[in-house]
């Protein structure tokens, strides 16, 4: 069972990152509206609550909901990207409770993800084709 989770989480991770990668590096501060995230904010959000989620649905381990401000570069972003997805991926390998906790984490990332792909589509950039 871990082997699958392990690898829905690989599929996740690979199209966030290629989401991540396409928005070019002076559109990172986009944002469609008003009041709407940047897709910079967007982004860092995704890596954030991967680290919130796991805490808190997998590990049983309440934290408060308390997310620095989206600060830096693409590369900076794509690394806490890069960061939340290998800590989920070392919880998910040793935990022995990771089944509703690890679903509510991708409904989050996929969930956000989601609309990361309509900035990409805002800015004349078709997204990377859904693989699952």
């Amino acid at each position: 069972m871990k082997a699958q989770f392990l690898e829905h989480l690989a599929i996740s991770r690979d199209y966030t990152l290629n989401v991540a990668s396409l928005m070019p590096e002076e559109a990172y501060g986009f944002s469609p509206a008003p009041g709407v995230w940047s897709f910079r904010e967007l982004m860092h959000h995704i890596a954030y609550g991967i680290h919130w989620w796991k805490d808190n649905y997998i590990l049983q381990q309440e934290t408060p909901w308390a997310p620095p401000s989206a600060e830096g570069n693409k590369a900076k972003i794509r690394k806490e990207l890069e960061k939340a997805y290998a800590t989920l991926e070392k919880t998910v390998g040793e935990s022995g409770n990771i089944h509703n906790g690890f679903h509510a984490t991708l409904d989050h990332i996929s969930h956000h993800r989601g609309q990361a792909t309509i900035f990409l589509r805002m800015q004349g950039i078709e997204p990377p084709a859904y693989n699952f």
